[in-house]
């Protein structure tokens, strides 16, 4: 519905009930609610019924009103601004009222909303039946709620509530699919504690999520657990997890094995059973048992949905057979299987991979046509594509239309957002929005937060780059290589190398070597060479063993800027530790400079030396390693073995 369209609704509404004869005229209010809540306008039907009710109210036709409103709330309609016009009006809700309100948020995915009636029906101590609580117990694990709704499962208990295996089962499942395992079996505990005996279902749920967590060979102990028990046995459901598992870890043997054994056991695979091992080949490349799987579906009675469609379609998009999924996804067309949102989303990020946003937008248009709601990750998908590409006016449009939506924004949402705004170099619009995300439950991660380092850092914005590099730390988040070196190289550039060994002290000692000498090399590569020394000191301090790449550059770049004391000055610091191991180094890098530079040029470390003479130095050089190795070779010494590879490096480089 347009804006105009709806103005003229409301405004139609309003002209008629200013007519007495059309004010308590019921239909029209309940027309005018359903047309809005079709078109997600929720807001403006609740508008319309909170009139209603104040109507009704005034002609002494409240319960009427009430009813009618209680009954489309059992239709999953969420209209809580008319429960606050009733309770205004003096109609209290009762038990069966609030349980209407939870069961039809729930129902509606709006699971903040279900909490709010929940708290309010525990205040005034109603309790809910095992039916709602494994509603309940659904929704807030399908939107990501399960450490919530743990702690209003005890509630429920204690006010009198009986959980039986269906609600725990529901708990479990919700936990397996958070990746809380251990917290899952904890449950299970609890559930044998309290007399119950798990179920066949109650273990493929546990089964499913060990799978999904890559445990399958617990997974399969369990599975033979319930294959030896006397009470239950593996369903279909069962089966389908565990070739699920198998499929996930490329293990297709075994999966086919499991097909085989279920077939045995007179259980018919069903779809989602095909469909699973079709995806796990389709991953593999292996598209001929694919298409073969496609066709055994076919006669054992099962029709491919675009479930299966989409497994293939996915794999062959990533392999870059797209005429092929055209072909297939049309072949599917005729046989009456219609493209759903997946799909779409499927044709999307294969267009946003190469950078097509605009073909991608093409599928993004025909999802709104074909009637289906983009979810989060379609408009994600979208959204890092043209951050990507610095589209960012394209990219906020598409943001905030997806909140509008009632979508909630992923943690991948906001860092690509983050992204696309430090890209841009608009790194204030990117601290905004990094504030925003705990407004819908996103944390972020080291890759958010090391965007948005990295954003400040090319602005020159380092104390505030430093403090949320200290935030992170302290979270007990590693900075990736990127987002501590260039913290650190920044401050180098201001000439502030003690904030830079700061920010480097608080990594932990193998990732301190291995940041400290890559900006070693990067200092040495921008002539920053007194404070590459400064550093390489700093890391001798840590590390007696010497990184050779790192030393060759510093050495290189101190010889080509004639800089020769700041090599003078840490030979002596190796040599306390390796011996005369860094004056070979020096002396084989001098002399083969003389024997491959020009006469009477910089490189040269001795411009009276002519290429002759270096060359004859070169040769005596050598002869002296071979004759001073010789002993040391035969005793397996890994400081001769890396003198000999540096030595091999240097005239390698110069030949």
């Amino acid at each position: 519905m347009t804006g105009s369209s709806l103005m003229k609704l409301m405004s139609f509404l309003y002209w008629a009930i200013g007519f007495p004869k059309f004010r308590h005229f019921m239909r029209l209010y309940i027309v005018s609610a359903t047309a809005l809540i079709g078109n997600k306008n929720l807001e403006r039907a609740n508008e319309v019924l909170q009139r209603m009710v104040k109507n009704f109210a005034e002609a002494g036709k409240l319960k009427e009103a009430v009813d009618m409103v209680v009954e489309m709330q059992n239709q999953g309609l969420v209209l809580k601004n008319v429960f606050d016009e009733m309770s205004k009006r003096g109609v209290t809700p009762d038990c069966a009222t609030f349980k209407l309100m939870v069961v039809a948020c729930c129902n509606m995915g709006r699971v903040l909303e279900a909490e709010r009636w929940l708290n309010a029906m525990i205040e005034r101590g109603f309790i809910i039946d095992n039916t709602t609580c494994t509603e309940i117990i659904d929704a807030f694990c399908l939107k990501g709620y399960e450490n919530r709704i743990v702690g209003y499962f005890w509630k429920m208990v204690e006010m009198g509530v009986a959980p039986n295996v269906i609600n725990f089962t529901a708990l479990m499942k919700g936990l397996c699919n958070q990746g809380s395992i251990k917290q899952a079996f904890e449950w299970l505990e609890e559930m044998v504690r309290r007399g119950w005996k798990p179920n066949v279902y109650t273990h493929t749920t546990l089964i499913d999520g060990l799978c999904k967590k890559g445990w399958t060979e617990k997974a399969f102990r369990l599975f033979l657990k319930l294959v030896k028990s006397n009470d239950y046995k593996p369903n279909v459901h069962t089966y389908t997890a565990m070739i699920n598992g198998y499929c996930k870890e490329d293990k297709l043997n075994r999966a086919e094995m499991l097909l085989s054994r279920m077939q045995e056991q007179g259980l018919v695979p069903n779809t989602n059973t095909y469909t699973t091992l079709i995806d796990g080949h389709c991953k593999a490349g292996d598209f001929v048992r694919a298409y073969e799987l496609m066709g055994l579906m076919g006669k054992e009675g099962f029709s491919p949905n675009i479930y299966t469609y989409n497994a293939i379609i996915d794999s062959l998009c990533k392999k870059g057979s797209f005429d092929e999924a055209y072909r297939l996804l049309h072949k599917g067309s005729g046989h009456g299987v219609q493209a759903d949102g997946v799909t779409y989303t499927i044709f999307m990020s294969v267009h946003c991979r190469q950078a097509d946003t605009n073909r991608a937008l093409v599928f993004f248009n025909k999802m709104l046509k074909s009637g289906f709601m983009p979810d989060i990750h379609a408009y994600t998908t979208l959204i890092s594509a043209l951050c990507r590409q610095k589209q960012m006016k394209e990219s906020e449009r598409l943001f905030e239309e997806a909140v509008s939506l009632g979508l909630i924004p992923t943690k991948k949402t906001y860092t690509s957002m983050i992204c696309g705004y430090c890209r841009y170099g608009i790194t204030g619009l990117a601290v905004k929005l990094f504030q925003r995300m705990s407004n819908h439950g996103c944390f972020p991660d080291s890759i958010t937060y090391g965007a948005l380092i990295s954003g400040l850092c090319k602005e020159s914005k380092l104390n505030d780059a430093r403090n949320l590099y200290d935030a992170m730390m302290d979270k007990g988040m590693s900075p990736c290589e990127v987002t501590r070196l260039t913290l650190a190289y920044e401050y180098c550039k201001k000439d502030d190398s003690c904030t830079a060994m700061a920010v480097l002290d608080r990594l932990e000692k193998k990732l301190w070597i291995r940041t400290v000498n890559t900006l070693v090399r990067k200092l040495c590569s921008e002539e920053k060479l007194e404070m590459a020394a400064l550093f390489f000191h700093n890391l001798l301090d840590k590390d007696p063993v010497v990184n050779r790449v790192t030393l060759l550059g510093f050495m290189n770049k101190c010889y080509e800027s004639n800089r020769y004391g700041l090599v003078s000055e840490l030979s002596e610091r190796i040599c306390e530790g390796n011996g005369w191991t860094m004056r070979c180094y020096e002396r084989v890098y001098a002399y083969t400079k003389c024997a491959f530079y020009p006469y009477h040029t910089h490189a040269n470390p001795n411009p009276h030396m002519s290429r002759e003479g270096g060359k004859a130095l070169l040769h005596n050089t050598i002869t002296f390693f071979g004759t001073n190795l010789r002993p040391l070779l035969k005793l397996g010494d890994n400081t001769t073995i890396s003198t000999c590879s540096v030595i091999v490096s240097i005239l390698l480089f110069f030949c």
